[in-house]
């Protein structure tokens, strides 16, 4: 069975808003080859199936932050704020859009999801572990040496490779006198 859509572009598309993961309308309409305002009419005309953990609307603090990390012009475009779907509300959309695309997307939108998971839980399991080895290394009774400082040197090296990456200083536009 030949891939829709590559894994990444789903995966690069899947936000975290109020704690949960989450995609777009906009994306997902992408994804399914429909327009946005088609694929929500399609939604409202079975809003029983999504409750407010499945899909909701984005406020418009949320929208701007968004939007900033895209740098997206604020001329035309949308006149609502976009509405962000759940894992659940992907997989509800399948019951709303049947189209041999749109079961395809899914099931793509779906392993993404889970794939996402996996991570996380793999990247948890391996911060335990360093932390039990850390542990384990510290409450031996030897004499400090040096290859002890080198073995800190390296969990303190994985640590910093484990934490989520600093956002780099924004650059900032126009001539600067230095």
């Amino acid at each position: 069975m030949k891939q829709v859509v590559e894994q990444e572009a789903i995966e690069s598309r899947i936000f975290v808003i109020r704690g949960q993961r989450v995609m777009m309308d906009s994306d997902l309409a992408r994804l399914y080859g429909v327009k946005a305002k088609a694929l929500l009419q399609a939604v409202k005309r079975n809003i029983e199936r999504f409750p407010e953990d499945f899909m909701f609307q984005l406020n418009g603090t949320e929208h701007e932050i968004l939007r900033s990390q895209f740098v997206t012009s604020s001329w035309g475009g949308r006149r609502y704020l976009p509405y962000a779907f759940t894992e659940q509300g992907v997989a509800m959309l399948s019951s709303v859009l049947n189209s041999k695309r749109a079961i395809q997307v899914n099931i793509a939108i779906m392993r993404a999801f889970v794939r996402l998971r996996e991570i996380l839980l793999t990247h948890k399991d391996l911060a335990a572990k360093i932390e039990a080895l850390e542990l384990k290394y510290k409450n031996h009774d030897m004499k400090l040496s040096e290859n002890d400082t080198n073995i800190q040197a390296i969990f303190d090296a994985i640590r910093q490779l484990m934490s989520p990456p600093s956002e780099p200083p924004k650059r900032q536009i126009g001539f600067r006198q230095e």
